[in-house]
């Protein structure tokens, strides 16, 4: 207790350091010369840093009496070893650690922080070290989480790359086959219009043929008339074709020309309408960056398989599923009525259905109500749902339609053929919903992959799919 007291004695109010040339001011406040001179430079004034008096003093004389206890205190302190100082490297002063804002100040520089809480810079960094010893387990999960995340990282862009590759092969692939229909496309348009122009033309040389005869015919007759050939030539006048002479003569054929605008009209909408019968819009895309590592989808992402033997290694991103083979779609919903069909056959294993945003990607899950899933589950030769109950059907449905409704909080699922209702579920959605889909081992199955249905994209279906999309 005399120690602390006596090293607060010999403690200059301003470095909150054993005094160093201790020199006294008129209200018996003591300080380090060099300590005052520096508070009084940057105060602009010769107050006393404690109290606030003014100074009488024009000439600091060092207080030998205070420097001796100062240097007795110092000698007793030898002893102990020595440790680093940080030092303001502007004034040679030791910093210090500010408690109520929480950082590391000079008094000399920073004026504002006297009468706030000081200690020294040392002591703070130790009581750091203490707490910091005392959290070594934690501080090394935290060190092996960021490891972990470092990595996943590292695994991502490497994916990345791999998806840049990939689907530029596939946009590539869409575009030539696009460009293919394109060009075959003109070329049977332009060999339409050849072909056309070919006969236009050679309808109207033959005409210009036959009224070229015709012109001979009747420049000889003009000839015979006008020289009166005599009575035993007159039968030749009888070998001329009388049309020649009667009725109207001769008319240009109509259509003779090439039929512009059937080439050209609306040709955009007119090709772009074959091609639109031939293309299929898919109500429903899963998402890649979602599906779980056992489970293979297809190029056009329309398909899901169960691949066991193979172990893709797809990086751990939040949004993909690490545990069962499962997937969602790549677009949620938030409001209106939405509904696609799943092309099953007569595979045996699979859930099909919807689930929230938010569910569990990591961990074993089962697909119920209750973990933010609503599925119909086909499973050991059976049907459920989500909370264990079996489900008697009179078929095994190839085809499973599925019907959301989020506004009015009920997912619905279909037999297709017949319209027949299955199983419903009735629900209050509060955030956004996804398709779901969950594939197994298909065994002997014929069907190995579980398919979202495409539809002709042609009429007011895909209108209608794309205005609920």
């Amino acid at each position: 207790m005399a120690e602390k007291v006596l090293k607060s004695f010999l403690t200059c109010q301003v470095c909150c350091e054993t005094f160093k040339d201790p020199v006294s001011l008129g209200c018996y406040h003591n300080f380090c010369h060099g300590c005052l001179q520096s508070f009084w430079e940057q105060a602009k004034n010769k107050n006393c840093p404690t109290c606030m008096r003014k100074s009488s003093k024009d000439f600091l004389h060092t207080n030998f009496g205070l420097q001796e206890l100062v240097d007795n205190y110092a000698g007793r302190q030898r002893a102990d070893p020595p440790e680093s100082r940080a030092v303001c490297k502007t004034h040679t002063q030791d910093l210090k650690w500010c408690e109520e804002e929480q950082r590391v100040v000079c008094l000399v520089c920073d004026q504002q922080v006297h009468g706030l809480t000081l200690v020294p810079l040392e002591d703070e960094v130790r009581n750091v070290k203490v707490q910091l010893k005392g959290q070594l387990k934690s501080l090394k999960r935290r060190k092996n989480t960021h490891k972990e995340i470092y990595d996943t990282y590292g695994d991502m862009t490497q994916h990345c790359k791999k998806q840049l590759v990939e689907t530029e092969r596939q946009i590539k692939e869409e575009f030539e086959q696009l460009h293919e229909f394109l060009h075959e496309e003109e070329k049977e348009r332009m060999a339409d219009l050849r072909e056309e122009g070919k006969q236009k033309i050679q309808t109207i040389i033959l005409e210009q043929e036959n009224i070229k005869e015709q012109l001979s015919s009747l420049s000889e007759v003009i000839s015979a008339v006008e020289q009166d050939l005599p009575p035993k030539d007159n039968a030749a006048f009888l070998t001329i074709p009388r049309d020649l002479w009667l009725g109207s003569g001769p008319q240009v054929l109509s259509g003779g020309l090439i039929d512009v605008a059937k080439h050209l009209g609306n040709l955009s909408f007119r090709v772009w309408e074959k091609m639109r019968g031939k293309i299929q819009f898919t109500p429903v895309i899963l998402d890649p960056n979602t599906a779980s590592n056992r489970i293979v989808i297809s190029e056009d992402l329309t398909s899901a398989r169960h691949k066991p033997r193979l172990r893709q290694n797809h990086p751990d991103n939040p949004e993909r599923f690490m545990e069962y083979s499962n997937v969602v779609g790549s677009v949620g919903f938030t409001s209106g009525k939405h509904s696609w069909e799943v092309e099953v056959g007569d595979h045996p294993h699979w859930l099909i259905g919807v689930a929230k945003e938010t569910v569990d990607r990591k961990g074993e899950v089962w697909a119920s109500p209750e973990n933010g899933f609503w599925c119909l589950i086909r499973h050991n030769g059976g049907y459920g749902n989500g909370s264990r109950e079996k489900l008697y059907l009179k078929r095994n449905p190839e085809r499973i339609r599925v019907l959301l409704d989020y506004g009015g909080g009920e997912v619905s699922f279909y037999d297709p053929e017949g319209n027949v209702s299955l199983y419903s579920y009735r629900c209050a959605f509060s955030e956004k919903i996804f398709p779901f889909f969950s594939v197994w081992a298909a065994g002997e199955a014929q069907t190995r992959d579980v398919k979202v249905c495409g539809v002709k994209s042609d009429g007011n279906v895909v209108r209608e799919e794309l205005n609920t999309v």
